[in-house]
């Protein structure tokens, strides 16, 4: 005898859905302006600077797609947790994108500290302070919604990552015009770089300890596990399994030994409420096994 919780709440990235589109509309409207700008005053600061914002707009690109899934119904059988995971996915897609953008940028500073090249400080510094206010917008849509969800925390870091670049890019542009030391650029991009990795392998080990189904970090499966066996009329806990299927909805499953004596029903619904209160785990199927009157009430043989 089993009970278990429907999967069909949202996920915490579709409450972030508007604010999504509207740092993707931004960012992507600047971009082609950076890169116009770059373009016309042969700036390769801009251009690389346009360049890691097309990362943005590609990750909060495929942040939509994978929230626009999720909120489609599959009308699949198959899918019985329907398509919460693409999130996740999208996730690990910005880390690894991010973690291409951080090593070109240290590449690129290398170059340039052998051969370092001038740049026309005028149009720099007027489209640096327009993508800093740019990036500070897109920032502030999206800084709450990247404490709930993993996938949205992937655009931040992007958006992040760009607004630390602009900041860069406004210090060189200021300190080569005041001493004319080119090697002021090279710096500011190693410093951006270093800023990003760090950060890209903590978004890639939260995805990937989701994807492999590890149990959560805030839970502790022996405390789940004994916390159950206090359940009144509970002989043994066994086949307890803890995930989480996407940031923000956390599941659980368990097989419990019950006394002939026990009332499913209250057994369910006490475990439920532990579960529920004590773990923040909303989402789980209970297998009840009533033991027979001749069973001893002890650890499962399996």
């Amino acid at each position: 005898m089993g009970v278990g919780h429907d999967h069909g709440a949202g996920s915490t990235g579709q409450r972030h859905y508007g604010r999504l589109w509207a740092a993707f509309v931004l960012l992507a409207v600047f971009m082609v302006v950076e890169a116009v700008t770059a373009l016309a005053t042969s700036s390769l600061a801009l251009l690389s600077d346009a360049g890691h914002m097309f990362t943005d707009v590609l990750g909060i690109g495929m942040a939509l797609a994978a929230i626009a899934a999720t909120r489609r119904p599959t009308g699949e059988p198959q899918r019985t947790f329907g398509l919460y995971r693409l999130e996740v996915l999208a996730a690990l897609a910005n880390a690894v994108l991010l973690a291409g953008v951080a090593l070109y940028v240290l590449v690129e500073a290398a170059r340039r500290f052998a051969d370092p090249e001038p740049v026309t400080v005028g149009p720099m510094l007027v489209v640096a302070v327009a993508g800093l206010l740019a990036n500070i917008v897109a920032f502030a849509l999206l800084r709450q919604g990247a404490r709930e969800s993993l996938n949205v925390r992937g655009a931040y870091l992007e958006v992040l990552g760009d607004l630390l670049g602009s900041v860069g890019v406004l210090v060189a542009a200021t300190v080569i015009a005041t001493t004319g030391w080119w090697y002021a650029d090279p710096l500011v991009a190693v410093g951006v770089g270093v800023f990003i990795l760090p950060r890209t392998w903590r978004l890639a080990r939260a995805a990937l300890r989701i994807l492999v189904q590890a149990a959560p970090e805030h839970v502790e499966v022996d405390r789940v596990r004994s916390r159950l066996a206090t359940v009144p009329g509970v002989c043994d806990v066994h086949d307890l399994h803890v995930w989480t299927l996407t940031p923000g909805m956390e599941v659980a499953s368990a097989h419990l030994a019950v006394t002939p004596s026990a009332d499913v029903g209250t057994v369910l619904r006490d475990a439920r409420t532990a579960l529920h209160d004590e773990f923040g785990i909303e989402h789980a199927t209970l297998q009840i096994e009533p033991l027979a009157p001749a069973d001893s009430c002890g650890p499962a043989d399996w």
